[in-house]
C-alpha cells in the first residue's frame, strides 16, 4: 500500500485512511488477477476491472475532484496492475471534462453510470498527424441546423472499441487554429462513428483507431462552448498529469519490493546478493529516486486541491521526473533479478513492458521539459 509517512505534510486524515484501504483492495482483489495475455483478453479484462472499481466506489476520488486521492489510488493500482491503473486513469480522463464543463443535462445523463462503472469513457484527441501538436487537429465538426457533423480519424486512443462514451476534439473553425477546436460527447452508437481496429502494444492494453465519417451529432453533444475544446482538453491533461506520475511511483515501488525480496533470498558466490555493494547502490538509488518523485507528485496535487488555478509547472515536473525515474527503477530491478526478470510471467517483466508508455502519453518527457522551461522564461 502507498506509504504516506514521507508525504504526510501534503495529506489530510482522510487521505491516510484511503491509502490504507486502496492498498488493501489492490493487494487482495487486483494483484491476484491473471494478467491479460493479449489484446482481446485486455479488452475483456478492462471492462471487468471497471465494473470492480465502480462497484467498490473506488472511482469516487475522480468525482470528488480530489487530486491527492486520485494519486494515491493510481499509486496503489500501478503497483498491483498496470491495466487496472490504466482503467482508472482513462475513466478519470474521460470524466473530468464533463465534471468541469458539462451541462446539467450532460452530467445527469452520464455521470451516474460512469461512477458505477457501467459506462466506460475514452479521450479522443490524438490523430495520425496531431500528437503533441494538439493545435494541428484535422478532424472537423461542421455545424448544421440539427447539430454537428464530424469527419476525421483519431489514433492511439485508449479504450477504442470498448468505450461507451468518447470525449472527442474537433475543429469547428480551421482558420482560428487552436481557438477553433471544440469538444464533443460522442456515444459509441452515434451514426457515422466507426471503430477501425486495435493497435497492439507490447503490454496488453485496449488501444485502437476510430473514424468519423459524416458522424451526425445533436447540438447538445457539444461540451462547453464552441472554440473552448483546446482549453478543455489541455485543462484535463494538466489537472490529471500528477496522477500519471503517481502511477509511475507505484510501478517503481513494486519494482523495488520485488528487487529487495530477490536480493535477500538469492545466493551467489556464497552469500546473498544483498551483501554486494553494487547491489546496494542500485537499491539506494531506487529508494531515493522514488522518495523524490513522490514529493513532486503530492506537492502538485496538494497545490491543485488547495485551489491553485494552474499547476502547469508542478505537474510537468512531477510527470517528467517520476516517469523517467520509474523507467530506471524497473530497468534496475530487471538487472538485479537477472534471468527471471525477463520471463514473461514475472512481475518486473510486466512492469518493464508497461512503464515505457508513461514517458509518452499525456505529454512526452520532452514536452514536459519545454513546458517547465517556458514557465521559467515567462517569470524572467
Amino acid at each position: 500500500m502507498p506509504d504516506t509517512r514521507l508525504i504526510r505534510t501534503f495529506l489530510e486524515p482522510q487521505h491516510n485512511a484511503l491509502a490504507e484501504r486502496v492498498g488493501d483492495f489492490a493487494t487482495r482483489e487486483i494483484a491476484i488477477r491473471a494478467e491479460a495475455a493479449d489484446d482481446a483478453a485486455a479488452r475483456t479484462e478492462a471492462r471487468a476491472l471497471l465494473r470492480l472499481l465502480g462497484a467498490g466506489g473506488w472511482l469516487k476520488p475522480i468525482f470528488d475532484l480530489d487530486l491527492r486521492a486520485c494519486c494515491l489510488t493510481r499509486e496503489a493500482l500501478g503497483a498491483a496492475s498496470p491495466l487496472a491503473d490504466a482503467v482508472f486513469a482513462l475513466q478519470g480522463l474521460g470524466t473530468t471534462p464533463i465534471l468541469l464543463n458539462g451541462s446539467a443535462a450532460q452530467k445527469e445523463r452520464w455521470l451516474g453510470p460512469i461512477a458505477e462503472g457501467t459506462v466506460m469513457t475514452a479521450f479522443a484527441m490524438t490523430e495520425p498527424e496531431a500528437g503533441s501538436d494538439v493545435a494541428s487537429i484535422a478532424t472537423t465538426a461542421q455545424r448544421t441546423k440539427a447539430g454537428y457533423v464530424l469527419d476525421g480519424t483519431k489514433t492511439l486512443i485508449s479504450n477504442a472499441g470498448i468505450a461507451d462514451l468518447y470525449v472527442v476534439f474537433a475543429s469547428t473553425d480551421r482558420a482560428k487554429g487552436h481557438r477553433g477546436i471544440s469538444a464533443f460527447l460522442v456515444p459509441k452508437d452515434a451514426p457515422g462513428f466507426r471503430f477501425v481496429g486495435p493497435l497492439v502494444m507490447s503490454a496488453p492494453h485496449p488501444l485502437g483507431e476510430i473514424v468519423f465519417e459524416n458522424c451526425t451529432l445533436p447540438a447538445e453533444a457539444l461540451l462547453g462552448e464552441e472554440g473552448h475544446g483546446f482549453r478543455i482538453g489541455l485543462g484535463a491533461l494538466d489537472r490529471l498529469r500528477p496522477t500519471v506520475a503517481a502511477a509511475a511511483c507505484g510501478m517503481a515501488e513494486r519494482a523495488l519490493a520485488e528487487s529487495l525480496s530477490h536480493v535477500k533470498a538469492r545466493q551467489q558466490f556464497g552469500k546473498p546478493l544483498a551483501e554486494f555493494q553494487l547491489v546496494q547502490q542500485k537499491l539506494a538509488r531506487m529508494a531515493t529516486d522514488i522518495a523524490a518523485a513522490r514529493l513532486l507528485v503530492y506537492r502538485a496535487a496538494y497545490e491543485k486541491d488547495q485551489g491553485q488555478e494552474r499547476i502547469t509547472t508542478e505537474a510537468a515536473m512531477a510527470k517528467a521526473f517520476a516517469t523517467e525515474m520509474a523507467q530506471r527503477a524497473v530497468d534496475d530491478a530487471v538487472q538485479l533479478i537477472g534471468g527471471r526478470g525477463v520471463l514473461a510471467n514475472h512481475p518486473v517483466d510486466r512492469l518493464y513492458r508497461a512503464v515505457r508508455a508513461l514517458r509518452i502519453y499525456e505529454g512526452t518527457t520532452e514536452i514536459q521539459q519545454l513546458i517547465i522551461a517556458g514557465e521559467l522564461l515567462k517569470g524572467g
